[in-house]
């Protein structure tokens, strides 16, 4: 097992002198930039650098003698690698007799003592759980103290990338048009203002894209809209072109300078009414808001606007469907062939093959993720990256798992396929077939109107029950449009209690993933997008369906076909069929060889 770097027992001790000068028992450092975003730009992974632990989800607190990283199940094993000898202990989340984080805080924190998070990490929603759990304790939060920001010396600089425009063939909808849908939601709650923080709403609704969020077509800014005045937009004028400027006036949207947003909030008065999302903003820009302004606390319209795609944009996804499809039968193909012939490949090998199969489709733009090849024992990592320190070769035996995604004009691809390499095990090819079975079972689902991802779940998870199995992640989630991979408001995951019932509505993508890890042996995942679709109407309502939107065979070899009932094999048969219908006609020679083999019946 690999050990930590000296520099972060160092790292962790140059925070507690700094806790120790301003009075501070104990310290919280979320996942999380000034948007709450999922994935972060450098300037903001103080948790990662300061616990060596890298994978997306994890919160980190600092007490005067004890540190915890909490993660949950998908990083458990990344976790206990990478904060070996660092002193941080892995806290286990939703596992039994592990103490959620403020039921640890509680439990170590004394009256009058004073916790401290960066009030640029903290949505204003967070913070005032924070303040209440903590309070019946006699606990104080403070926000104003940004203490891995006062010691992390070297810390990166803004991300200063281009920002450009999502040209209208491909947006489909001007964002004028979107500004006025917006606008009336706005009105109907009697808001004068709305302000925005989290960025692909801003990128959808302006028709803008970035980079400066590795993997994620988004660019850092804030924006507040007056409902019978202009929108400003609050990112680095430097970022822009002037032509750019000028059509983003003429559709009124002026720009200010991204620190700006804070001044132009303090600045609205009593007569003002401002709607945001305190789940969304996080407190360091909610304090800037004046007390006499009208606050209406609501979910910002555009995410609900922007979950459903227009006939328009889906019509450009199902064409990118079947060019990534054809990408990956290259690049799957490929793999094949370089290890029958004996060629040495690795787990980077993979993500390089997928990346330039990928990056030879028209309007490619980038990955939507970094590429999980697992092989063996690393798939049972659901989040698992090689990396040039850390990876395995690959071998003409076993299961390989390769999760990857695509950023296009026309929309966002995540795909999860398990190849055999060569000869499986039974215990494999009946793990693989009982997710299959899951993945069938919810892809093929009728439900009500009004019925939530939450309710459907149980659904891909049945076959697996079954058996005595489970896995730890949700099923499925939202699917940005040329956004973010993962989006909301709609998921389909385990209920939660207290937890919001988003319903799921025709024109929705998720993606359908169910898996099966087993630690030290091996990992299964099938992962499809699908969109929900009007089925029919009945004399008890209206139904919906999943249509099935990713085209890319599954290796059938790497399951136990006498496992599916006789409607699973048909199911299977079905989809193979309508995937060599849709890509036959972009390949040629032995990349059409290996799709026709992939996609004969069983």
């Amino acid at each position: 097992m690999p050990r930590m770097s000296p520099s972060i027992p160092a790292r962790i001790a140059a925070l507690r002198a700094a806790m120790q000068q301003h009075g501070v028992a104990a310290a919280i450092v979320p996942s999380a930039d000034p948007h709450l975003s999922e994935y972060l730009p450098e300037r903001w992974q103080a948790r990662a650098w300061l616990s060596g632990f890298t994978g997306s989800a994890g919160i980190l607190i600092v007490g005067r003698e004890h540190a915890g990283l909490w993660t949950d199940s998908r990083y458990f094993a990344q976790a206990e690698q990478q904060l070996a000898g660092s002193g941080i202990a892995l806290m286990k989340l939703r596992v039994p007799h592990t103490p959620e984080h403020l039921d640890w805080l509680a439990a170590q924190l004394h009256r009058d003592e004073v916790l401290a998070v960066a009030g640029d990490s903290v949505s204003l929603a967070g913070l005032r759980a924070m303040e209440g759990k903590l309070a019946e304790h006699g606990v104080r939060v403070r926000s104003d103290l940004d203490l891995p920001g006062a010691i992390w010396h070297d810390r990166p600089a803004l991300p200063h990338a281009r920002i450009v425009e999502h040209p209208i063939a491909w947006a489909c909808t001007p964002r004028a048009d979107k500004l006025a849908r917006l606008r009336n939601a706005l009105r109907k709650h009697g808001a004068t203002h709305h302000l925005l923080s989290s960025l692909d709403d801003i990128a959808w609704l302006t028709n803008l894209r970035g980079s400066d969020v590795e993997c994620n077509p988004v660019f850092l800014a804030h924006l507040l809209v007056a409902v019978d005045g202009k929108a400003t937009l609050f990112a680095e004028r430097g970022k822009f072109d002037d032509a750019l400027v000028a059509r983003l006036a003429a559709d009124g949207i002026v720009l200010a300078p991204y620190a700006g947003i804070t001044g132009a909030l303090a600045e609205l008065g009593k007569a003002d009414t401002l709607l945001f999302d305190p789940a969304r903003v996080v407190c360091a820009i909610s304090n800037a808001i004046a007390a006499e302004v009208g606050r209406i606390e609501a979910a910002n319209p555009s995410t609900a606007f922007k979950a459903v795609k227009s006939p328009a944009e889906l019509d450009r996804v199902r064409e990118v469907m079947r060019r990534d499809g054809a990408a990956l039968a290259g690049a799957f193909r490929e793999i094949e062939h370089q290890l029958t012939q004996g060629k040495p490949l690795t787990e980077l090998d993979v993500h390089r093959l997928v990346h330039a199969a990928r990056a030879a489709q028209p309007e490619f733009v980038g990955e939507s993720f970094a590429t999980i090849a697992g092989y063996q024992a690393n798939g049972a990592l659901p989040h698992y990256r090689a990396t040039q320190e850390s990876h395995s070769a690959l071998q003409a035996k076993g299961l390989l798992l390769i999760d990857s995604g695509g950023q296009y004009l026309g929309g966002t691809t995540d795909i999860t396929r398990v190849l055999a390499l060569g000869e499986s095990s039974a215990e494999q090819r009946r793990d693989a077939t009982l997710v299959l079975k899951g993945m069938i079972a919810l892809s093929r689902a009728r439900f009500p109107k009004g019925a939530s991802g939450p309710q459907l779940d149980a659904l891909a998870r049945a076959p697996l029950w079954a058996a005595g199995c489970d896995y730890g992640h949700g099923t499925g989630h939202g699917v940005g449009y040329f956004l973010n991979v993962h989006e909301g408001p709609q998921s389909i995951r385990p209920p939660v209690s207290g937890g919001a019932l988003v319903a799921l509505e025709p024109g929705m993508i998720s993606s359908i993933e169910p898996g099966l890890y087993k630690p030290g042996r091996h990992g299964i995942r099938h992962e499809n997008l699908a969109v929900v679709v009007e089925a029919d109407r009945t004399e008890f309502g209206d139904f919906l369906a999943f249509e099935t939107l990713t085209l890319c065979p599954f290796d059938r070899r790497a399951l136990e076909p006498g496992l599916l009932a006789p409607d699973e094999r048909a199911w299977l048969d079905d989809y193979h069929a309508t995937v060599r219908a849709a890509l036959s006609p972009l390949l040629e020679g032995a990349d059409l060889a290996w799709l026709e083999r992939h996609c004969a019946p069983l």
